[in-house]
């Protein structure tokens, strides 16, 4: 990190895609938003939404277009099973991808469950100069995805290069 350089809070929303989840029991939203908020940004919207693509779509894109909003994270529906749509829904709201973020995601994931990390679907892009990140909704890889990758890159102080500087 670069001495200096000062810490800039990040506005963020969180969304569970799950239809067995709800707000009260959404244990990775809130972990999530521990972690977001314990490193000083602030969540400002969280949701938990079904598997249904277009309603996907419909929020995200809501949140996308809003100025007061820099970062977009989801959790759950990126693995293999027939109801996983968050990569159908999201990826065509995408104006570009920030393809390490799936691979270092899954070589990270490799350590704790071996080859089953390839089925992983996890990705990121910018939209409207908002980060979008979808990541599994397990609390485990929740924590992995904000500590080794989010959390890092939403630090403004992180150096060289961090996220940033590209966001709204």
């Amino acid at each position: 990190m670069k001495a200096n350089k000062s810490f800039e809070p990040l506005n963020i929303a969180v969304v569970t895609f799950s239809d067995k989840r709800t707000r009260a029991d959404d244990s990775t939203g809130d972990l999530l938003q521990n972690l977001m908020e314990n490193d000083g940004h602030k969540v400002v919207e969280r949701e938990v939404l079904s598997h249904d693509k277009y309603q996907i779509r419909a929020l995200i894109s809501q949140w996308i277009a809003r100025e007061d909003i820099q970062v977009v994270v989801t959790n759950g529906g990126t693995g293999f099973a027939l109801d996983n749509v968050t990569q159908d829904a999201l990826m065509p709201l995408l104006d570009s991808h920030i393809d390490g973020f799936g691979e270092l995601f899954r070589q990270l994931s490799f350590a704790d469950i071996g080859t089953s990390s390839m089925q992983s679907r996890a990705f990121a892009g910018l939209a409207n100069r908002t980060l979008v990140a979808a990541v599994p909704g397990s609390g485990g890889a929740a924590q992995l995805a904000w500590d080794s990758l989010l959390g890092p890159q939403l630090d403004s102080r992180q150096g060289p290069c961090n996220f940033v500087g590209h966001l709204s």
